[in-house]
């Protein structure tokens, strides 16, 4: 797959274009505060856009993402729970088909309970679940959630799988799951009493 990371806003976001190599049928992960840099790269791949994919509702992540489908001729896609204004809504294992190449929804509540991950085989779109270094704000209510999440689904991919998370808030832009593992506290917990005591 190609993968381009884009900057944007002023919230240290970052959005992607993820585009099959051979067809070039893409889709966007989010779309926070302006369209333009997905717009400019995916007609200098001459990618085709068909969906436009929130991982969660919050406004940083989706505030012009109705308005990047209607000028790519995309589909909006969200979860089932997410209040997000859609064409498509997926659940925990929809498929969506670029080319010969698939991208997977992956559901990991936690930060809020519609944030899905997009994992298409060797990457992973991880919204505001993990970050380079550190995770997702949430309310302790949902620790539960945001656990298995992060222990019982994402560490559950291969370590080699690339991590790219939905803002620039760590050394580095991107990196390795095995990478993340082994120097993000937040997944180095024994347990999830562990879990809990990062933040007492």
């Amino acid at each position: 797959m190609i993968v381009r990371q884009l900057s944007v806003g002023a919230m240290a976001n970052f959005v992607y274009l993820v585009a099959d190599e051979e067809s070039r049928e893409a889709l966007v992960v989010d779309s926070g505060w302006e369209t333009g840099p997905v717009e400019r790269t995916a007609a200098e791949l001459g990618a085709k856009v068909k969906y436009a994919v929130a991982t969660h509702e919050h406004f940083d992540h989706v505030s012009t993402l109705e308005e990047l489908a209607k000028d790519l001729g995309a589909e909006v896609v969200a979860h089932e729970k997410s209040p997000v204004r859609c064409d498509v809504r997926v659940a925990d294992g929809t498929e969506l088909a670029l080319g010969r190449s698939k991208v997977r929804v992956i559901h990991t509540p936690g930060h809020t309970e519609d944030s899905i991950c997009l994992y298409d085989g060797s990457e992973v779109f991880t919204g505001d679940t993990l970050f380079v270094g550190t995770i997702g704000r949430f309310d302790l209510a949902k620790a539960g959630e945001m656990y298995r999440s992060l222990y019982e689904v994402i560490l559950g991919l291969p370590a080699p799988t690339e991590v790219y998370p939905g803002h620039d808030y760590g050394g580095v832009p991107h990196r390795t799951l095995g990478e993340e593992k082994g120097s993000n506290p937040y997944l180095g917990c024994k347990d999830f009493k562990g879990f809990l005591s990062l933040f007492s």
